[in-house]
Protein backbone atom coordinates (compact mmCIF):
# COMPACT_ATOMS: atom_id res chain seq x y z
CA UNK A 1 0.00 0.00 0.00
CA UNK A 2 2.89 2.79 1.03
CA UNK A 3 4.19 1.79 -2.80
CA UNK A 4 1.10 2.12 -4.17
CA UNK A 5 0.26 5.33 -3.18
CA UNK A 6 3.35 7.59 -4.49
CA UNK A 7 2.70 5.66 -7.71
CA UNK A 8 -0.92 6.65 -8.03
CA UNK A 9 0.08 10.71 -7.25
CA UNK A 10 2.62 10.49 -9.67
CA UNK A 11 -0.22 9.19 -12.28
CA UNK A 12 -2.68 11.26 -11.38
CA UNK A 13 -1.21 14.80 -13.53
CA UNK A 14 -0.69 12.19 -16.75
CA UNK A 15 -4.25 11.05 -16.15
CA UNK A 16 -5.61 14.87 -16.55
CA UNK A 17 -2.85 15.50 -19.43
CA UNK A 18 -4.60 12.67 -21.23
CA UNK A 19 -8.16 13.12 -20.46
CA UNK A 20 -10.17 14.61 -22.82
CA UNK A 21 -11.27 18.55 -22.11
CA UNK A 22 -14.50 19.36 -22.22
CA UNK A 23 -15.83 22.29 -24.68
CA UNK A 24 -15.31 24.99 -23.62
CA UNK A 25 -18.16 28.22 -24.54
CA UNK A 26 -18.29 28.44 -28.27
CA UNK A 27 -20.66 29.34 -30.86
CA UNK A 28 -20.15 28.15 -34.29
CA UNK A 29 -22.44 29.53 -37.02
CA UNK A 30 -23.48 27.54 -39.96
CA UNK A 31 -24.30 28.37 -43.86
CA UNK A 32 -27.31 30.15 -43.18
CA UNK A 33 -26.70 31.65 -40.53
CA UNK A 34 -27.91 30.12 -37.91
CA UNK A 35 -25.67 30.13 -34.48
CA UNK A 36 -25.44 26.52 -32.77
CA UNK A 37 -23.83 27.27 -29.06
CA UNK A 38 -21.87 24.41 -27.51
CA UNK A 39 -23.14 21.99 -24.79
CA UNK A 40 -20.94 23.45 -21.86
CA UNK A 41 -22.65 26.88 -23.01
CA UNK A 42 -25.90 25.80 -22.94
CA UNK A 43 -25.57 24.31 -19.49
CA UNK A 44 -24.51 27.19 -18.28
CA UNK A 45 -27.05 29.56 -20.29
CA UNK A 46 -29.76 26.89 -18.57
CA UNK A 47 -28.13 26.50 -15.15
CA UNK A 48 -28.63 30.69 -14.54
CA UNK A 49 -31.96 30.79 -16.00
CA UNK A 50 -33.02 28.18 -12.89
CA UNK A 51 -32.19 30.84 -10.70
CA UNK A 52 -34.79 32.95 -11.78
CA UNK A 53 -37.49 30.31 -11.77
CA UNK A 54 -38.80 31.17 -8.11
CA UNK A 55 -39.35 34.74 -9.03
CA UNK A 56 -40.82 33.79 -12.30
CA UNK A 57 -43.11 31.85 -10.48
CA UNK A 58 -44.12 33.94 -8.06
CA UNK A 59 -44.33 37.04 -10.72
CA UNK A 60 -46.08 35.72 -13.76
CA UNK A 61 -48.68 32.86 -12.68
CA UNK A 62 -51.37 33.05 -10.13
CA UNK A 63 -49.04 32.61 -6.93
CA UNK A 64 -48.90 36.19 -5.76
CA UNK A 65 -53.01 36.29 -5.53
CA UNK A 66 -53.66 33.30 -4.33
CA UNK A 67 -50.76 33.43 -1.23
CA UNK A 68 -51.93 37.35 -0.51
CA UNK A 69 -55.60 36.43 -0.11
CA UNK A 70 -55.20 33.00 1.78
CA UNK A 71 -52.41 35.43 4.35
CA UNK A 72 -55.67 37.60 5.13
CA UNK A 73 -57.70 34.83 5.70
CA UNK A 74 -55.15 33.92 8.24
CA UNK A 75 -55.20 36.87 9.62
CA UNK A 76 -59.06 37.29 9.41
CA UNK A 77 -59.60 34.22 11.59
CA UNK A 78 -56.68 35.04 13.89
CA UNK A 79 -55.66 32.02 14.45
CA UNK A 80 -51.80 33.05 14.62
CA UNK A 81 -49.25 30.88 12.44
CA UNK A 82 -52.34 28.40 11.69
CA UNK A 83 -51.86 27.08 9.25
CA UNK A 84 -48.15 27.93 8.80
CA UNK A 85 -46.62 29.44 6.60
CA UNK A 86 -45.56 26.26 4.90
CA UNK A 87 -49.03 24.99 4.05
CA UNK A 88 -50.18 28.49 3.34
CA UNK A 89 -47.22 28.68 0.36
CA UNK A 90 -47.84 24.78 -0.14
CA UNK A 91 -51.00 25.32 -0.76
CA UNK A 92 -50.80 28.26 -2.97
CA UNK A 93 -48.05 26.24 -5.10
CA UNK A 94 -50.27 23.39 -5.42
CA UNK A 95 -53.27 25.65 -6.73
CA UNK A 96 -51.73 27.66 -8.83
CA UNK A 97 -50.20 24.83 -10.87
CA UNK A 98 -53.67 23.81 -11.36
CA UNK A 99 -54.74 27.17 -12.74
CA UNK A 100 -51.21 27.25 -14.86
CA UNK A 101 -51.87 23.72 -16.56
CA UNK A 102 -53.07 25.07 -19.52
CA UNK A 103 -50.38 27.84 -19.67
CA UNK A 104 -47.77 25.42 -18.93
CA UNK A 105 -49.05 22.56 -21.56
CA UNK A 106 -49.13 24.82 -24.13
CA UNK A 107 -46.03 26.52 -23.48
CA UNK A 108 -44.44 22.82 -23.43
CA UNK A 109 -46.17 22.11 -26.62
CA UNK A 110 -45.42 24.95 -29.03
CA UNK A 111 -41.86 25.88 -27.43
CA UNK A 112 -40.17 23.03 -25.51
CA UNK A 113 -41.12 20.03 -26.88
CA UNK A 114 -40.01 21.21 -30.36
CA UNK A 115 -36.97 22.67 -29.12
CA UNK A 116 -35.87 18.81 -27.54
CA UNK A 117 -36.74 17.32 -31.24
CA UNK A 118 -34.18 19.76 -32.43
CA UNK A 119 -37.06 21.88 -34.75
CA UNK A 120 -36.40 24.86 -33.53
CA UNK A 121 -33.44 27.37 -32.38
CA UNK A 122 -33.79 28.57 -28.53
CA UNK A 123 -34.92 32.30 -29.79
CA UNK A 124 -37.92 30.73 -31.51
CA UNK A 125 -38.66 28.24 -28.57
CA UNK A 126 -38.43 30.98 -25.99
CA UNK A 127 -40.66 33.02 -27.83
CA UNK A 128 -42.95 30.35 -28.50
CA UNK A 129 -42.71 29.29 -25.05
CA UNK A 130 -43.47 32.39 -23.53
CA UNK A 131 -46.95 33.72 -25.37
CA UNK A 132 -48.59 31.43 -22.99
CA UNK A 133 -47.57 33.38 -20.68
CA UNK A 134 -48.11 36.59 -22.00
CA UNK A 135 -51.93 36.12 -23.31
CA UNK A 136 -52.43 35.15 -19.47
CA UNK A 137 -51.24 37.95 -17.98
CA UNK A 138 -52.85 40.53 -20.54
CA UNK A 139 -55.97 38.95 -19.89
CA UNK A 140 -55.74 39.44 -15.75
CA UNK A 141 -54.04 42.78 -16.54
CA UNK A 142 -56.08 46.34 -15.75
CA UNK A 143 -55.55 48.27 -18.84
CA UNK A 144 -55.36 51.43 -16.43
CA UNK A 145 -51.99 49.34 -15.10
CA UNK A 146 -50.87 49.05 -18.59
CA UNK A 147 -51.63 52.84 -19.25
CA UNK A 148 -49.77 53.56 -15.84
CA UNK A 149 -46.16 51.68 -17.14
CA UNK A 150 -46.43 52.78 -20.21
CA UNK A 151 -46.75 56.57 -19.30
CA UNK A 152 -43.59 55.76 -17.09
CA UNK A 153 -41.53 53.84 -19.55
CA UNK A 154 -42.30 56.62 -22.74
CA UNK A 155 -44.27 53.92 -24.41
CA UNK A 156 -47.46 56.13 -25.29
CA UNK A 157 -49.04 56.30 -28.67
CA UNK A 158 -47.12 53.44 -29.59
CA UNK A 159 -49.40 50.37 -27.73
CA UNK A 160 -52.22 49.90 -30.17
CA UNK A 161 -52.95 46.25 -29.42
CA UNK A 162 -51.80 43.92 -26.78
CA UNK A 163 -49.74 42.11 -29.02
CA UNK A 164 -47.71 46.06 -28.83
CA UNK A 165 -47.37 45.74 -24.92
CA UNK A 166 -43.42 44.61 -24.41
CA UNK A 167 -43.10 42.08 -21.46
CA UNK A 168 -40.81 44.68 -19.16
CA UNK A 169 -43.96 46.86 -19.41
CA UNK A 170 -46.27 43.98 -18.87
CA UNK A 171 -44.77 42.50 -16.06
CA UNK A 172 -44.96 45.00 -13.22
CA UNK A 173 -48.17 45.98 -14.60
CA UNK A 174 -49.48 42.59 -14.28
CA UNK A 175 -48.27 42.40 -10.90
CA UNK A 176 -49.67 45.51 -9.75
CA UNK A 177 -53.25 44.29 -11.00
CA UNK A 178 -52.66 41.12 -8.75
CA UNK A 179 -51.70 42.77 -5.33
CA UNK A 180 -54.93 45.12 -6.18
CA UNK A 181 -57.44 41.97 -6.96
CA UNK A 182 -55.67 40.14 -3.99
CA UNK A 183 -56.70 42.86 -1.64
CA UNK A 184 -60.29 43.63 -3.22
CA UNK A 185 -60.57 39.43 -2.29
CA UNK A 186 -58.95 40.18 1.08
CA UNK A 187 -61.78 42.84 2.09
CA UNK A 188 -64.60 41.00 0.97
CA UNK A 189 -63.51 37.93 3.42
CA UNK A 190 -62.47 40.08 6.17
CA UNK A 191 -65.93 41.63 6.47
CA UNK A 192 -67.72 38.73 8.24
CA UNK A 193 -65.26 38.46 10.53
CA UNK A 194 -65.01 41.83 11.75
CA UNK A 195 -68.56 42.15 12.31
CA UNK A 196 -67.97 38.96 14.44
CA UNK A 197 -65.27 40.80 16.13
CA UNK A 198 -67.50 43.67 16.61
CA UNK A 199 -70.42 41.89 18.46
CA UNK A 200 -68.21 39.69 20.46
CA UNK A 201 -65.91 43.61 21.88
CA UNK A 202 -69.87 44.88 22.49
CA UNK A 203 -71.02 42.04 24.51
CA UNK A 204 -68.18 41.98 26.15
CA UNK A 205 -68.32 45.74 27.16
CA UNK A 206 -71.97 45.60 27.94
CA UNK A 207 -71.60 42.94 30.61
CA UNK A 208 -68.41 45.00 32.21
CA UNK A 209 -65.71 42.13 31.03
CA UNK A 210 -63.35 44.79 29.80
CA UNK A 211 -60.45 42.99 30.95
CA UNK A 212 -61.08 39.88 28.88
CA UNK A 213 -59.41 39.65 25.28
CA UNK A 214 -62.48 39.86 22.82
CA UNK A 215 -60.05 37.87 20.27
CA UNK A 216 -60.18 35.08 22.32
CA UNK A 217 -63.97 34.75 22.72
CA UNK A 218 -64.46 35.61 18.95
CA UNK A 219 -62.08 32.91 17.67
CA UNK A 220 -64.17 29.59 18.19
CA UNK A 221 -67.16 31.58 16.49
CA UNK A 222 -65.19 32.61 13.49
CA UNK A 223 -63.92 29.31 12.68
CA UNK A 224 -67.42 27.86 13.00
CA UNK A 225 -68.63 30.08 11.05
CA UNK A 226 -65.88 29.48 8.47
CA UNK A 227 -66.51 25.78 8.75
CA UNK A 228 -70.31 25.83 8.41
CA UNK A 229 -70.22 28.05 5.08
CA UNK A 230 -67.76 24.89 4.07
CA UNK A 231 -65.15 27.79 3.57
CA UNK A 232 -61.92 26.24 2.04
CA UNK A 233 -63.41 24.80 -0.66
CA UNK A 234 -65.75 27.74 -1.57
CA UNK A 235 -62.09 29.83 -0.96
CA UNK A 236 -60.32 27.24 -3.59
CA UNK A 237 -63.33 27.68 -5.96
CA UNK A 238 -63.62 31.63 -5.91
CA UNK A 239 -59.96 32.13 -6.51
CA UNK A 240 -59.57 29.69 -9.10
CA UNK A 241 -62.66 31.25 -11.21
CA UNK A 242 -61.34 34.26 -10.60
CA UNK A 243 -58.61 33.81 -13.52
CA UNK A 244 -61.13 32.43 -15.80
CA UNK A 245 -64.11 35.13 -15.66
Amino acid sequence: MKRLLPLLLWLFPVWLQAAPALTAFEVTTDGNGDETWSVSLQILVLMTALTFLPAALMMMTSFTRIVIVLAILRQGLGTMQTPSNQILIGLALMLSFFIMAPVFHEAWTQGVSPYLEEKLSAEEALERAARPFREFMIHQTRETDIALFAELGDYEGRLESPEDVPFRLLLPAFVTSELKTAFQIGFLILIPFLVIDLVIASLLMSMGMMMLSPMIISLPFKIMLFVLIDGWPLLMGTLASSFYI
